[in-house]
């Protein structure tokens, strides 16, 4: 796998634990010194991160994120760029489960670490926002 390809697998793998809340996927892809920040909030450091974790379980029932595409350079250990995503998160309503949708360009720094490529820093800036109602088409116990 080459190096940009390394990196593409560190987005996937990040969102990939994301969805399903998954602390040794992110822990795979975070430095220890590790910066996210997003709109209202910077969470800096490895352990504060993974704590965002268990707040994506309290604050929607689940979550989907889709990367698109991603632009990045290699400098030595050292790669930035930018990737696109557009994150769904269910929330429950009384009324019925909406879906917050957010289109993202993620501005990302990472730093080969151990053979393998972790983000330094995460700048979540969201083009925009949707909210829609959910319907369900799967039957229950599908």
């Amino acid at each position: 796998m080459n190096d940009l390809q390394a990196l593409r697998q560190s987005a996937e793998i990040y969102a990939r634990g994301a969805d399903r809340r998954c602390r040794e996927d992110w822990e795979s892809v975070l430095t220890e010194d590790v910066v996210i920040a997003g709109p209202g909030f910077v969470a800096e450091g490895r352990e504060k991160n993974l704590g965002s974790i268990d707040m994506l379980g309290r604050m929607f029932k689940a979550t989907r994120h889709i990367i698109h595409a991603q632009y990045a350079s290699v400098d030595g250990d050292r790669a930035e760029g930018e990737t696109w995503c557009t994150a769904e998160h269910r929330i429950a309503r009384e009324s019925g489960d909406i879906l917050l949708v957010w289109a993202i360009r993620y501005q990302d720094q990472w730093r080969r670490e151990d053979g393998g490529w972790r983000f330094t820093r995460r700048e979540l800036l969201v083009d925009w926002e949707e909210t829609r109602p959910v319907r369900d088409v799967t039957p229950a116990g599908a």
